[in-house]
């Protein structure tokens, strides 16, 4: 298999996804939209979420167009078609997060009038909407490196000489431009859901006692329209550019392999191959998410579905990669059961970071209990027991995130690595289809309590929703081990870029950038953590106001603002994303023309380091502090109301914008500096 026809099977793979995730919109638009009162509400979700998401968009937009003139100027000959390869990654970007959210906020009171029925009606709606938004992902990704191809090819031959002086430099604009929105589009989010979640917990539940999504709650619809921004929207725009970050190391790697051009060409084939296997195993794993009794798990049929999709992508990677390299075997320096062996590492430690996430922020796991048995004691215990909590669950992904990249190097050198971050990413389509069930089941949740459905109907959008807490967890663990082994290859593929053989680490250049990158991690999260405060700061007030000067707002007697409250949270995160966001482009832009590439080498290692542990800390914390409140708030010392539970709520405060902004954005936060690093080499 030539690697023109790997790239039409990425169009067919990509052309399929696109078109199911069409015929699935299509589906949930055609289900019952529940009564009037959940219509209402509902409205106003997806009404603020698209409000923000414009917003947001309006901002990137100008940042999107400097850049690419920026990319025009600095470049030359076909080396400027990188502004447009830019400019697609944006955009392919920017859409898959509008598509999903779309769905999302149309799935979600669709999911509460499917509840009505049964619990496996609500599952079905809650995770089609999901699938939309990843089979959107992976259909936009790929299509975008299919139409880069295609220009590529018509311009240029294609043999190895044009690939690499040419294609390869060129498709690294579609991995940054695909990286800035997704950092731009989880600092922003996580800040407007963070400062609508905390104003509504510590005022609500707190000071006035009402329950969660209570109708009374002035930020409570910011709070979800915040799901949406933040875990759809933020979440999809994540793992789009981890999947091309990952595809174009791949790329990157396959040609640095010593070996005969055409041997070359076929070891970049089978990436492309892979992923559009992962593509079409996917949807048909998608199939297999249904429960069988209604008392069935559904975390237990989304685990189905993950793991058909899986393994048939491990029965037909290897036949697939001896086909593409056919007669070559015998001149490659990495056999075809090396390279198979490679991508089952990836897929492992990807699976094997996940249960691990379960177990350390999972609803009734032994860490999330002991959260809750500190909360008898208050805030202070129960914060101190999640913080512990969290710095311990760093250990053993960790060591998974090691062995895969010692298996892969052992198996195939730096290839392999790529290959294995690629393994983990391969079945990308139904993993984030479970990662944004997760928001969508919350958003039913919240919706049936606002909308006065009956407890049975509650209960089961309860079940839902704490499937969904624990699915969200999955996927922030997910997504950072997806982005370590990722920066891992861009790291590699910038030290073919840059010729570098190896790094001095007594070398003064070097040891200065290992200080500023680990630095980096910390003030970034701060930044993040700090606006969350501030804008908190401003809900928490607005709140007060409304409670104070509408008294009849808890007498069900006046109607909240919540339009106030969802235009503070756009005004915070809009206005507060752009420091970070700016600072981390220009980071390593500044160390490298200044310190040059041994120090700009020690910055992305720092980074990297520093910002993978820190990022698993904070994810599992919040993770955990939350479905320890959860478990509380099921009945247990004494439930909701109880002194245990506002110990739980001001815990679960102090993780949310661990979890929601500043964990997740530093797996993006690293990949965006390597991936500038690699755009900016050949400059320096």
């Amino acid at each position: 298999m030539t690697i023109s026809m790997a790239f039409w099977l990425v169009l067919i793979s990509s052309l399929v996804c696109l078109l199911y995730a069409i015929f699935r919109t299509l589906w949930i638009h055609k289900q019952d939209d529940g009564n009037s009162k959940l219509q209402e509400i509902s409205g106003y979700v997806a009404d603020g979420a698209m409000s923000f998401l414009k917003q947001e968009y309006r901002v990137l937009i100008p940042f999107v167009v400097v850049v690419a003139i920026l990319l025009f100027v600095v470049n030359s000959g076909f080396g400027r078609w990188q502004a447009f390869s830019f400019l697609l990654g944006s955009f392919t970007s920017g859409l898959a997060g509008f598509v999903g959210m779309k769905v999302a906020t149309a799935s979600n009171k669709k999911t509460t009038a499917a509840a009505v029925k049964s619990i496996n009606s609500a599952l079905k709606i809650a995770f089609s909407g999901g699938s939309v938004m990843g089979l959107s992902v992976v259909g936009l990704s790929l299509l975008g490196f299919f139409i880069l191809f295609l220009i590529f090819s018509s311009i240029l031959d294609v043999n190895v000489n044009t690939i690499t002086e040419h294609f390869l430099p060129v498709i690294t604009g579609f991995s940054l431009g695909a990286s800035a929105i997704a950092l731009f589009a989880r600092v922003g989010g996580g800040i407007f859901t963070k400062a609508a979640d905390v104003g509504a917990d510590l005022v609500g539940k707190v000071e006035t006692g009402i329950p969660e999504d209570d109708q009374r709650n002035p930020a409570t619809i910011a709070d979800n329209v915040g799901d949406n921004v933040g875990d759809v929207a933020g979440m999809g725009a994540d793992l789009f550019e981890s999947f091309v970050g990952s595809i174009i190391g791949s790329l990157i790697l396959a040609f640095a392999v010593e070996g005969t051009g055409e041997l070359k060409l076929r070891l970049a084939a089978i990436p492309l191959v892979m992923v559009s296997i992962g593509a079409i195993a996917s949807i048909i794993g998608i199939f297999f998410v249904r429960l069988k009794k209604e008392e069935d798990s559904p975390q237990r049929a989304l685990n189905v579905g993950t793991f058909v999709a899986a393994f048939i992508v491990v029965a037909a990677l290897y036949p697939l990669i001896n086909a593409i390299l056919g007669t070559h075997v015998a001149d490659s320096p990495v056999q075809v059961y090396e390279i198979f062996l490679s991508a089952v590492s990836g897929l492992v430690a990807g699976i094997t970071i996940g249960l691990l996430t379960e177990y350390y922020t999972g609803f009734g796991k032994k860490p999330v209990k002991e959260i809750v048995t500190s909360s008898e004691t208050g805030s202070a215990t129960n914060i101190i027991t999640g913080i512990g909590v969290g710095m311990f669950s760093t250990m053993l992904p960790v060591i998974t995130i090691a062995i895969a990249v010692g298996l892969s190097f052992f198996f195939a050198g730096t290839f392999g690595i790529a290959i294995a971050a690629l393994g983990m990413l391969v079945t990308l389509g139904i993993q984030l289809s479970v990662d944004a069930y997760g928001p969508i089941a919350d958003n039913a949740g919240g919706l049936a309590v606002m909308s006065e459905y009956p407890e049975e109907v509650r209960n089961r959008t309860d079940t839902l929703d704490s499937v969904g807490n624990t699915t969200a967890a999955i996927g922030k663990g997910f997504a950072i081990g997806s982005a370590a082994l990722t920066t891992f290859i861009l790291f590699s593929s910038f030290k073919v870029a840059t010729g570098t053989q190896s790094v001095d680490l007594t070398s003064i250049p070097v040891l200065i950038g290992l200080l500023i990158g680990a630095m980096v991690p910390y003030v970034f999260s701060s930044l993040a953590i700090s606006a969350i405060g501030r804008a908190a700061f401003k809900m928490i007030e607005e709140v007060r106001r409304q409670f104070k000067e509408k008294p009849g707002i808890l007498e069900y007697k006046e109607k909240p603002d919540y339009n106030k409250c969802i235009s503070i949270s756009t005004i915070a995160a809009i206005r507060e994303m752009l420091i970070p966001g700016i600072g981390a482009v220009l980071v390593p832009i500044l160390v490298g023309f200044l310190g040059g590439i041994n120090m700009l080498t020690g910055l992305i290692v720092g980074t990297t380091v520093s910002g993978i542990v820190l990022a698993i800390f904070m994810a599992n914390s919040g993770g955990a502090w939350d479905n320890a409140k959860k478990m509380i708030e099921s009945g247990q010392l004494g439930g909701k109301g109880s002194d245990a539970h506002k110990a739980s709520v001001v815990g679960d405060t102090v993780g949310d914008p661990f979890k929601d902004t500043a964990g997740p954005s530093l797996n993006i936060l690293i990949k965006l500096m390597t991936v500038i690093s690699l755009v900016i080499a050949p400059l320096l």
